[in-house]
């Protein structure tokens, strides 16, 4: 008898795994608590973005947040970052290796928030979707439309190859999956669409998260007066921007059997900033108090965001007001976060650490030492070629009206739009779909600016006989956030009038994506017109750091092929962020496409202090 009760303990033993502490392995919402194999635990997250941080420099971001006393990281994917071309997916070169940003997280012993979308906002161009969607006529985006709900599909499943084995009940560091981003806002700006319709498309991209691999917990993510329009059945409401906690539990409560947890996926530490508008600044004690309160309280949150980065190439997106039109993002996305855009500790992290090793049963880790930044020398410019005389040797689009980026299938950079005249013409040249800035020459000569951002749309002209019109136009970024996020193309969007008379026929267009960085042919350069310049850099000690572009007007860098992104005069952005780890011993090719132009441009200053709140 003793046998059988010893043979049958050993059995119990042996099934426990199947019967007790796989039912509690992994994370889980139980009991009105976050719990990790059975157990309470809060989150204390930060956001930061791998697509927007060097890959080289993964590690080192991840041990910031850690040493700020987070437990926990939460990213975007953005959709439009890894499908590259209609059909075309990377998961694996540079900064897309989300696989590899997951391992190091785990190694840091950080959980990961993973925000899927398929729409993400993030002051991301077209909010992380494709600009491509747009040329499907049966396509309507973020609706219960089948065009749509396939493509979103085809995406989960591409991404969820990629991170299959990563969530928490498989021994990874995923710990809970958005659905979808801040629906509850774009609900209330959309009452043309039918509640019925808002209700199927929410609940059709949760199944699919589902149907293709993604493991729960699941959240929602909305302001608190808009949970009931983003929510879904049996999905966690969290909130964005809420202070109030009595509010924060009695909304939660209402809309999640009557309980918790409580968490504010999104605590703002800083805002996003446009180009020609103020940089913003919130205050270190104000996060450091709000944070002590969420602490007290029991609250989980996220700071959005603990470390922006920067906008890399043509990432960076736009809002959109009745006012302004488009208000574009700049590069930096430094977020007045605590974490800069360099990396660098600020007086708000320090804030920050100090509420939290107070609340901390043990000692944080210590602060990752800071990554070396220099200010090199002035750098002269070797060479410069013109621009419109080099895109013109590309093979033209010939069309009846302008077509946009989308339809010439070109999702980013600059198209030059070119009109020959057999009669001459003088008066108001009128481009209202213009997307989203210009400038227009007359056989070759500037004769000013078209900028959808100051609502500019025309200007006077005068072209003489077997006169030439070029306008060279720009994307700024696509709006990532609110309705007007379905008007997103690009280019001249509609006919081009002189007075009152429609010009038409023989329209050229040439493509100039800036996919890759041209190579530059030294010639003379006149002022006024765009012009490609290069310099080659030679550095001993590859360091971090700032291109001051103050003295220049408008355009791109590029550092060894790295697209730094987009610069302007206006600000408040004055400098570029160089990655040191984007520089290498020996020779560095710098090349600057500058649109403007107004002076020839003799050299490059390097400096190693940021300027991002300089308005012009």
């Amino acid at each position: 008898m003793n046998k059988i009760l010893f043979k049958l303990g050993i059995l119990l033993i042996g099934l426990m795994p199947v019967f007790g502490i796989a039912q509690s392995k992994g994370f889980s919402i139980s009991k009105g608590e976050f719990q990790q194999d059975g157990k309470v635990v809060k989150i204390h997250s930060g956001e930061m973005h791998y697509s927007r941080i060097p890959k080289e420099y993964w590690r080192h971001r991840l041990q910031m947040l850690k040493a700020l006393g987070m437990n926990t990281v939460a990213t975007y994917v953005f959709w439009n970052y890894h499908e590259t071309a209609p059909g075309v997916w990377d998961f694996k070169t540079e900064n897309r290796d989300l696989a590899e940003f997951l391992r190091i997280a785990k190694s840091e012993g950080l959980y990961v928030i993973l925000r899927p979308g398929p729409y993400a906002c993030g002051e991301w161009e077209f909010g992380g979707y494709p600009w491509w969607l747009q040329n499907n006529p049966d396509l309507v985006i973020r609706t219960n439309n089948k065009a749509f709900l396939e493509a979103c599909k085809t995406y989960l499943e591409q991404l969820s190859a990629v991170v299959k084995g990563y969530f928490s009940n498989q021994g990874g560091p995923i710990i809970m999956v958005q659905v979808e981003n801040e629906f509850g806002s774009y609900v209330s700006q959309r009452t043309d669409i039918a509640a019925a319709d808002h209700t199927a498309y929410k609940t059709a991209i949760y199944n699919t998260l589902k149907q293709t691999g993604f493991q729960g917990p699941f959240f929602t993510s909305d302001g608190t007066w808009l949970f009931e329009g983003g929510l879904v059945d049996g999905v966690l409401p969290t909130a964005n921007g809420e202070s109030n906690i009595d509010n924060l539990k009695k909304q939660v409560d209402k809309f999640h059997k009557g309980q918790g947890p409580y968490m504010v996926a999104e605590f703002y530490s800083g805002w996003l900033d446009h180009w020609a508008e103020p940089f913003i600044k919130i205050g270190s004690d104000e996060i450091a108090n709000q944070t002590k309160k969420y602490l007290d309280a029991g609250v989980s949150f996220n700071y959005y965001m603990v470390h922006g980065g920067t906008n890399f190439g043509f990432t960076s997106g736009a809002n959109y007001n009745e006012e302004k039109d488009i208000q574009p993002d700049i590069t930096s996305y430094d977020y007045d976060a605590p974490i800069s855009e360099a990396g660098w500790t600020t007086p708000k992290y320090m804030a920050i650490r100090d509420v939290m090793q107070k609340y901390s049963k043990t000692k944080l880790t210590p602060i990752p030492e800071k990554i070396a930044v220099t200010k090199y020398p002035n750098q002269p410019i070797k060479s410069s070629m013109d621009v419109l005389s080099w895109i013109k040797k590309e093979k033209a689009v010939i069309n009846d009206q302008p077509l946009t980026f989308e339809k010439l299938g070109q999702g980013n950079g600059y198209v030059l739009y070119r009109k020959r005249f057999t009669q001459p013409i003088s008066g108001k040249l009128k481009i209202q779909g213009l997307r989203d800035f210009a400038a227009v020459y007359v056989n070759g000569v500037n004769v000013g600016e078209l900028n959808r951002v100051f609502n500019n749309y025309e200007m006077t002209v005068t072209i003489p006989f077997n006169g030439i019109l070029e306008i060279l136009v720009e994307n700024m970024g696509r709006i990532n956030y609110g309705a007007e996020i379905v008007h997103n193309t690009k280019g001249i969007i509609s006919s081009v009038f002189i007075n009152e008379y429609e010009i038409s026929g023989g329209w050229e267009m040439y493509k100039m994506p800036m996919n890759d960085v041209p190579a530059i042919k030294n010639e003379t350069i006149k002022p006024k017109r765009p012009v490609l310049y290069e310099s080659t850099v030679n550095i001993d000690k590859p360091a971090d750091t700032f291109l001051d572009m103050t003295n220049w007007g408008k355009g791109i860098v590029f550092v060894n092929g790295h697209n730094l992104g987009r610069y302007w005069k206006v600000g408040p952005q004055q400098t570029l962020y160089v990655p040191g780890c984007w520089l290498k011993k020996g020779e560095n090719k710098f090349v600057v496409l500058e649109q403007l132009n107004e002076n020839n441009k003799t050299e490059l200053i390097f400096t190693d202090q940021p300027i991002l709140d300089k308005l012009n």
